[in-house]
């Protein structure tokens, strides 16, 4: 039996594994790979490297879905795409 208070595991996913599992539930989602991605990069998704893939939580991304303009899911402003950082 599952406590009620046991830790939520994410259902961590690649883009493409999500964007698959996007269109079981929706088959017609206007949501593209890409688009995932450009999120992902741009910090508006938090994400997980695992060597060369991006991994991101499907239940954020539905959350995002929902309701982008939430402050959880504004860009990360040290976080940008195609930019070399200075590294401290």
């Amino acid at each position: 039996m599952i406590s009620n208070n046991a830790p939520r595991i994410p259902r961590m996913r690649t883009v493409s594994e999500a964007i698959q599992e996007l269109k079981a539930l929706d088959p017609h989602t206007a949501m593209t790979p890409y688009h995932i991605r450009r999120l992902c990069l741009n910090g508006v998704l938090p994400t997980v490297k695992a060597g060369k893939k991006i991994l991101l939580d499907l239940d954020t991304l539905i959350e995002y879905m929902a309701d982008p303009t939430a402050d959880q899911f504004q860009p990360s402003p040290t976080t940008t795409a195609n930019e070399i950082r200075r590294i401290s």
